[in-house]
């Protein structure tokens, strides 16, 4: 099946699915960790940003665990909600299930980054985005984690590791599925985790980007 044949059949279940994404986007692990359990938002701590690097190194301790796995888990929802509207509503094949996923994870990682409920201030979706890679594909995973794992532990710039793994999205994408809908879907993630890396990036290239350390921040 041509994907740019789905037409009408498609659009019923790519907008349940854009809906239902997003707001599972929204439940931000370290927003919500930080302001309704610790009582002390993480946007106000050092970056600003309400990511998983900014949360550790702010507070450090076993609550990172819990924003990660909310983090994870609101991306493995969203993309089995993807899967299961367009299974209901089209024809269960590669191409679909994939288009699904990349659908599902798009507007999850815009629910992350823009959250509504968190006046549209949220994270930079590397988390999320992982979790996203690896329900994708696993060849899309191997890509973008490995590259992301080799850059972050030799260099300890984490904004490096996720500046590869926006980059190498789309490029992995067409590797695998060889289709442009797909590639253009893959493109948009990876320019959206670009683009919430753009001040890591003018600090990378000035040299005044921080390192990641296993110690919090005093």
């Amino acid at each position: 099946m041509d994907l740019t044949d789905l037409g009408s059949a498609a659009i019923l279940p790519a907008l349940l699915t854009a809906v239902i994404a997003y707001f599972c986007g929204c439940f931000n692990g370290a927003v919500i960790v930080s302001k309704y359990i610790l009582r002390d938002d993480v946007r106000t701590h050092g970056s600003g940003n309400a990511g998983l690097t900014n949360f550790y190194r702010t507070f450090g301790g076993p609550l990172t665990l819990v924003v990660i796995l909310t983090d994870v888990f609101k991306a493995i929802v969203a993309i089995w909600v993807g899967m299961f509207l367009f299974r209901q509503m089209i024809a269960n094949e590669v191409l679909v299930v994939a288009l699904s996923k990349y659908w599902a994870g798009l507007f999850c990682l815009l629910g992350h980054m823009f959250p509504c409920m968190f006046h549209f201030k949220g994270g930079k979706g590397i988390l999320s985005g992982g979790a996203i890679a690896i329900m994708i594909d696993w060849r899309i995973a191997l890509v973008v984690w490995g590259g992301f794992l080799i850059l972050a532990i030799l260099t300890r710039y984490v904004s490096l590791g996720s500046c590869w793994a926006g980059a190498s999205f789309p490029f992995a994408t067409w590797f695998v599925y060889h289709n442009v809908v797909i590639t253009v879907l893959g493109a948009v993630i990876g320019l959206l985790i670009l683009y919430m890396h753009r001040g890591n990036i003018k600090r990378l290239l000035t040299g005044t980007e921080n390192k990641f350390s296993l110690h919090k921040r005093k």
